[in-house]
């Protein structure tokens, strides 16, 4: 089984597939390490050799992921938050911060419908 960056990649799923486990690489950056590497990326990971797994741990060992970039994701949004920004704002109450509409959606920031008591619909005109 492959370990890199500290996660160990499912074995039976392709390379360019599998590499998307770690956080901070998606399929497109995938792609551009297989092909910078000169892997085959329909390669399962079962199949690979112990020099093409240690050319992928070095080549990614440069880059930033894991608990790395997700550090710095943190810090990004404390410091939105710390110099007092409408997207820091947006952070602490919950809410999105690219402009989304929230009166009818937003659910995933926002989480499950609290109901206020005594409070109707307003009537419609």
């Amino acid at each position: 089984m492959a370990r890199i960056a500290g996660i160990n990649l499912p074995k039976d799923k392709r390379l360019e597939a599998a590499l998307t486990a770690i956080y901070g690489i998606g399929r497109n950056t995938s792609e551009k390490i297989t092909r910078s590497l000169g892997l085959n990326k329909d390669t399962k990971i079962k199949d690979l050799t112990e020099t093409e797994v240690g050319k992928l741990r070095e080549y990614i060992e440069k880059m930033p992921v894991e608990g790395d970039l997700r550090r710095k994701v943190q810090m990004d949004i404390k410091r939105l938050q710390e110099i007092g920004s409408y997207r820091g704002f947006r952070h602490r109450r919950g809410l999105p911060t690219r402009g989304q509409r929230t009166r009818y959606n937003s659910r995933t920031r926002k989480g499950k419908k609290k109901t206020i008591a005594n409070k109707k619909a307003a009537p419609k005109k």
